[in-house]
């Protein structure tokens, strides 16, 4: 089970929860039967500790909410995009390690 920090986004509640957050919002586009994302779920939620109250981690199931990846182009899985006052600031596709993520949210919070 994910930590109780990460929003479960849905196709409705995405431009909500997403687009018009006051913080920078980490976006993880999944699947249950996808092992790459499995593998990075424990990474996020420990992320979602260190970074609470400066980025809010989301996750996206691809397969509950298909029409929210496909407006969005998302072809792979897990894609990660990061959101910064409603704008994609950084996408990057494949399962990263913990230090990369690092690097990469640090540019934007």
């Amino acid at each position: 089970m994910s930590s109780p920090l990460i929003k479960h986004v849905t196709d409705a509640s995405f431009d909500a929860d997403v687009i018009q957050s006051n913080v920078p919002v980490l976006v993880d586009f999944w699947a249950t039967w996808c092992g790459p994302c499995r593998a990075i779920a424990p990474i996020l939620d420990e992320l979602a500790g260190t970074y609470e109250g400066r980025l809010q981690i989301a996750k996206v199931d691809v397969d509950s909410n298909p029409d929210t990846p496909a407006r969005l182009g998302v072809r792979g899985i897990p894609t990660l995009v990061i959101y910064k006052g409603g704008q994609v600031v950084a996408t990057k596709v494949g399962a990263l390690p913990k230090a990369q993520m690092v690097e990469l949210i640090n540019q934007y919070v």
